[in-house]
Order: C-alpha cells, then sequence, then structure tokens
C-alpha cells in the first residue's frame, strides 16, 4: 500500500470517528470506547507509515 493510501485511510478512519466523539462529549460513554479504538488503530497506521517512509528513505 502506498504512503499516501495509508495516510488517506487513517484521514478517514478519524473523520469517521468524529460521530463516536461527539456522542462521547454528550456522556456515551460507550461511544468513549470506540473512540480509544479509533486513536489506538490511528497510532497502528501512524507507526506503518513511519516505518514505510523510513525504508523507502533508505532505499
Amino acid at each position: 500500500m502506498s504512503v499516501e493510501a495509508m495516510v488517506q485511510k487513517m484521514i478517514d478512519d478519524l473523520t469517521a470517528a468524529l460521530v463516536d466523539a461527539t456522542k462521547h462529549d454528550k456522556g456515551n460513554s460507550a461511544a468513549g470506547t470506540r473512540v480509544r479504538k479509533a486513536m489506538q488503530e490511528a497510532k497502528a497506521t501512524a507507526q506503518a507509515i513511519r516505518v514505510q517512509v523510513q525504508a523507502d528513505k533508505n532505499a
């Protein structure tokens, strides 16, 4: 997967998490759990992007 595609997927996932973030702000604790999950996935995706960019740089 290209770095551009990885970044776009991350943006799409975070945009989708905005709905749950709004629900969490209104007091929905289950939505907070989904937001935390989305943030963990974003962290993993960000790390994968960093690794790919570093590999491309060293190639």
